[in-house]
């Protein structure tokens, strides 16, 4: 863990992201989008209630992230 959280590569479908998950706020986490058109651009995810979120739902975050990304622009419109 890093003095900002914790982080490591996520990879689904294709698409390479760093998740950040910040030690003071549990169940939140920020995804950065590596291969996307811009290295710093990304989104982020909260649990409600704040939890530890497994994987399948940080897949399917990032699945619902790039499912509003313009496939010609590369972000979101």
């Amino acid at each position: 863990m890093t003095a900002d959280g914790e982080r490591w590569p996520m990879t689904v479908d294709g698409q390479e992201f760093e998740v950040v998950q910040p030690q003071d706020s549990p169940g939140t986490y920020h995804f950065t989008w590596l291969t996307g058109p811009d290295p710093q651009y990304g989104f982020g995810f909260r649990t409600n209630p704040p939890a530890q979120a497994d994987t399948a739902q940080l897949e399917e975050a990032v699945r619902d992230f790039l499912s509003q990304v313009d496939p010609v622009t590369g972000y979101i419109e």
